[in-house]
């Protein structure tokens, strides 16, 4: 007997002894789909383990350990101290589970696991059956949607034909129970019949007389169920088609068949031949031989079918223990609609083509594929669980365990295919530090085949002293914006052990994330740049771990403090600051305050502010920020100021940053409308009989400097339409007929119009006075401007229309007086003077009618000459300044609603000033056209409104507050009143003046609303 003889006759020996006190089995019985944390059992109670140890009688902590492949998805997890077994979040699925393999209703479907019970001195395996039962979790399915079937028409009534029958991968009563034929038409019906296997075929019935001539189709719907609860169900089209006849169908010798066939046949064996006949002759008796719709596409794989001969042979190497028996269904079809069936049963037999299998499971966790077990572990310490397997059957399948060679290890048998690799003595880390041996699985096949796995176990020193470090608390400092891997020290300890058990590893703690260290030599270095403004101080910890089994280690405190860098420009808290203040705020106010920080620590965050051009406007405290104002503001001046802000540090070298602020002055009501439209207070406009009700005769337009509601304009008129005749837009100035004139109504109209703006809480205002001559014509103009001055005397509270009459009489009379008490040089210059107003009025007839509707006439040159004349008999101030209005306090009540009381006097210097003319140029940038009402609307103020009183003879002021305007006398034009809203541009000039002389003014009485103790004129 040789060696390996022993060792056989050995591992037989040991198989048949099997320790019953050490291996047990459980079985449990679970449904399939259980969710997570179902108990499925207790194993301390189902086996009854003591937890007293019989020889000490001491109590003692059991663990209960599941024994598993590393990488293994458990499907039941063990709890360590209970032992109590529970379902996982990975789903049992019976019909994964056992898939390939036909269970019925009697066989089980299962899985083992086992479990250890440790310590040694109460080590137990145990075996755990768990067999899983079937829920109805799949409903039956057929093998297509559409199923198809012809049949001929001559088929006898009760005649029955195959229909693929359905499958459920659920079994017993949870697979197919029932069909049902839907929508059957009294023409076909379903039976059901039994294989002796319990497969269920369902069958069609014909039960009435087929005429494929009448109907040679019919559509259904068959039902299959299941007996599972809830019941589960599914349907298909059943469609028969109804064929012409062929008398005989084929049949086969044997319509059940079984052969053998050994898993390593080659391909291309023959496995079968298939023979079926015919009692029709010709193309009738032709059969072609198919595979039945049961067939699976595995099946189909490994087997070919020839369609003429109906021989089957190996297409695909077969494998037993993937599938052992193929059942094979072959139609043979003449071309009829009811082919001929037979069932073939293919037995693949075994062959010793399969190794055995060693599942090598460890109980003590090996590292690096070593196991590592101290010198002073006792004997029969358990390692691990080796499960040897062979897919083979019979004696190909039956297997043997042993170790190679002489070690202090053993295998002992649990069951007849499990061992445990235990210690069999007691071991010497001074005499063997290392085993290295396989253990060897050999079936009984001939020739028998082997399998090895390596099992490597180290021997290791007891470890009792933890490393010891040479300083608890280590301090360091290092400055900001270092450069990565920048050494800092090198962290010691040592170890009073010997070996490996002296072998230190360093390990930095949490927090730790700046820094790196080597685990051998214990130097630290900077991993990353450290920025003292995000983090001042590291404190971690550095563990110091030997390499013993268990490892020893111990700790030091590790402090590390950096050092600022000006590395910080100073930051403002805005890139743009933004102030309001307001135009009245007074000089050397506060507007506002400039914020800056500086992220660095020490001298390097002393931040200096300093202006960059700002040319002397605001002066900024260079530590607090705080501008304060070195001007007096005026929006319609200068509306913003924008300048830029340095802030230094006190780092070396020095850093620095800017912003920019802007000061937006807000607007205050300070500012009276002026007005643009109509050009002078002596202008006028010819209104025709003929004008219609609601026609636009005249337009006063009107701005204000002044932004948001300042700025808004409201018309309305004061005085002179007493009669109710014309009417104003409040918003655009339009002045519209409220009444078809009439002969009554012939004459000169003055309207005074009072502006004023919405300001808050005071609005400021501005008088302005529209001419408007009723008649068909008006051809003398001189006429109409003469009775315009004589009206400067009729107080603007009372109406001018009656008056018109009598200053025409006294022209008259004059001219009479100067004919009698005159010269003939007289007569003389009173016919050229009449020639050449003849001459300009026919020309001026002749342009009207070209132009058709130019609005406003201006007198001719000559008539304007003649009027200076009279003019300088006339004592008249000597200042060529224009009348504006002293102010008396009134009321704060509406200008519309208000008695007027006030004088104006026009001296003839002033007829020649170009009074309320609006600069352009000079005016604040807005986007707001002159014939727009909404002049620059977002803006809001507060100046008063108060009431003024209109006296003669006073200067000019040239500063901003004023009231009401006098327009000049020599911007005047003359045009039609239907054309008065769009201004015509027939001449090339619409300003285009001529002087004429008036004396002579208005008086009011009563207070007018303006602001309070201000003058106002324009220029």
């Amino acid at each position: 007997m040789d060696l390996r003889d022993f060792y056989l006759l050995a591992a037989l020996i040991a198989c048949l002894r099997l320790d019953s006190a050490l291996a047990q089995e459980l079985i449990y019985t679970i449904r399939e789909e259980l969710p997570e944390n179902v108990p499925i059992g207790n194993i301390p109670k189902d086996l009854n383990i003591s937890h007293i140890n019989a020889a000490t009688g001491t109590s003692a902590s059991l663990v209960y350990r599941l024994v598993s492949k590393a990488g293994d998805a458990p499907l039941v997890k063990v709890s360590s101290n209970t032992g109590e077994i529970f379902t996982t979040s990975n789903r049992i699925d019976r019909e994964k589970l056992c898939a390939g393999a036909s269970y019925a209703e009697e066989n089980e479907c299962f899985f083992e696991l086992e479990v250890v019970i440790l310590p040694n001195d109460f080590f137990r395996l145990i075996k755990i059956k768990i067999i899983v039962k079937d829920t109805n979790d799949n409903a039956p399915m057929f093998p297509s949607p559409v199923i198809n079937i012809s049949i001929p028409e001559n088929t006898l009534i009760n005649s029955r034909f195959p229909i693929p029958s359905a499958t459920d991968p659920d079994t017993g009563f949870n697979g197919v129970q029932h069909y049902e034929l839907l929508n059957g038409q009294s023409v076909f019906g379903l039976d059901i019949v039994e294989t002796p296997e319990g497969e269920k075929w369902p069958q069609l019935i014909v039960q009435q007389n087929l005429d494929r001539e009448q109907k040679d189709t019919y559509v259904m719907k068959i039902k299959v169920e299941d007996g599972g609860t809830p019941q589960k169900s599914s349907t298909a089209i059943l469609q028969v088609t109804v064929s012409d006849v062929n008398d005989n169908r084929p049949v086969f010798k044997e319509s059940q068949v079984e052969v053998h066939i050994p898993e390593n046949a080659p391909v291309g064996t023959s496995v079968i031949q298939l023979h079926a006949t015919d009692a029709d002759i010709g193309s009738n008796a032709e059969i072609r031989y198919i595979f039945g719709a049961q067939v699976g596409p595995a099946t189909k794989r490994f087997f070919a079918l020839n369609n003429t001969t109906g021989l089957i042979t190996v297409q695909r190497s077969l494998d037993r223990e993937e599938t052992a028996i193929h059942k094979v269904t072959v139609l043979a079809s003449d071309g009829s609609s009811t082919p001929a069936r037979a069932t073939v049963t293919i037995n693949v037999t075994d062959v010793n083509d399969n190794p055995p299998n060693i599942d090598l499971r460890y109980i003590i966790s090996p590292i690096n594929g070593t196991v590592y077990l101290s010198e002073k572990d006792p004997i029969n310490t358990k390692i691990a669980l080796i499960t040897v397997s062979d897919k083979d059957t019979d004696v190909n399948g039956k297997v043997i365990c042993f170790i190679e060679r002489e070690v202090p290890f053993h295998l002992k048998a649990v069951y007849d295919n499990q061992y445990l690799l235990e210690t069999s003595s007691l071991l010497d880390y001074e005499g063997t530090k290392e085993f290295s041996f396989k253990i060897v699985a050999s079936d009984s096949g001939k020739p028998s085949l082997n399998q090895t796995a390596l099992v490597r176990v180290k021997l290791e020193d007891e470890n009792d002293n933890p490393p010891i470090f040479s300083q608890p608390v280590i301090e360091l400092s290092v400055s900001e914006n270092n450069r990565r891997g920048l050494y800092l020290t090198t962290i010691s300890a040592t170890d009073e052990d010997s070996g490996k058990n002296a072998d230190i590893v360093y390990q930095l703690g949490p927090n730790a994330s700046f820094f790196d260290l080597d685990r051998k030599t214990g130097v630290l270095t900077a991993s990353r740049v450290f920025d003292r403004e995000e983090q001042e101080r590291f404190i971690f910890t550095v563990t110091a771990r030997d390499n013993g089994t268990p490892p020893l280690q111990s700790q030091a405190a590790v402090i590390v403090t950096v050092l600022d860098e000006n590395d910080n420009s100073p930051k403002f808290t805005h890139n743009h600051f933004q102030f309001f203040v307001s135009e009245n705020l007074p000089k050397y106010s506060t507007v506002g305050v400039i914020t800056v920080t500086d992220a660095d620590a020490g001298e390097n965050k002393a931040v200096t502010l300093s202006i960059l051009n700002d040319n002397e406007n605001f002066v900024l405290d260079p530590y607090s920020g705080v501008i304060k104002s070195n001007v007096s503001f005026d929006r319609e001046q200068q509306s913003s100021y924008t300048f830029d802000v340095k802030a230094v540090d006190g780092g070396q070298p020095p850093r620095s940053s800017t912003a920019k602020v802007t000061i937006n002055v807000m607007d205050v009501n300070d500012n009276s409308p002026v007005v643009i439209y109509p050009p002078s207070n002596t202008s006028f406009k010819l209104v025709p009989l003929s004008a219609i009700p609601g026609s636009v005769v005249a337009e006063v337009f009107a701005v204000d400097i002044d932004t948001g509601m300042n700025a808004e304009l409201k018309y309305t008129i004061v005085s002179g339409n007493n009669k109710g005749l014309f009417r104003i837009d409040p918003v655009t100035g339009n002045i519209t007929l409220e009444e078809k004139p009439t002969p009554n109504d012939v004459g000169l109209h003055r309207l005074v119009v009072n502006i004023s703006d919405l300001g808050y809480p005071k609005s400021l205002h501005t008088l302005v006075l529209v001419f408007l001559y009723v008649n068909d014509t008006a051809g003398n103009a001189s006429y109409i401007y003469d009775l315009i001055r004589r009206t400067m005397e009729t107080p603007l509270d009372r109406n001018i229309g009656d008056s018109s009459q009598p200053y025409q009489n006294e022209d008259y009379l004059t001219i009479m007086i100067a004919i009698v008490a005159g010269a003939m040089v007289v007569i003389v210059v009173i016919f050229v003077t009449v020639l050449v107003r003849c001459r300009h009025a026919s020309r001026f007839k002749a342009a009207q009618r070209s132009k058709q509707g130019a609005e406003w006439m201006s007198p001719n040159q000559e008539n304007k000459q003649n009027k200076k004349k009279k003019r300088k008999k006339r004592k008249s101030p000597k200042s060529s300044l224009l009348n504006f209005v002293t102010i008396e306090e009134s009321k704060p009540d509406d200008a519309v609603h208000e008695p007027i009381n006030g004088t104006i006097s026009l001296p003839a210097e002033l007829e020649e000033q170009s009074i309320g003319r609006f600069d352009w140029g000079t005016a604040p940038p807005t986007t707001f056209k002159p014939n727009s009402p909404d002049l620059a609307k977002h803006y809001k103020s507060a100046s008063p409104q108060s009431a003024f009183h209109l006296k003669p003879d006073t200067p000019v002021s040239v500063k901003k507050h004023h009231v009401i305007q006098e327009l000049p006398l020599d911007n005047t034009f003359v045009g039609g009143c239907d054309t008065l809203s769009k201004r015509s541009s027939t001449s090339s000039d619409h300003f285009s003046a001529s002087e004429c002389s008036s004396q002579g003014g208005f008086k009011t009485k009563g207070p007018l609303h303006t602001r309070q103790g201000t003058r106002r004129t324009f220029c």
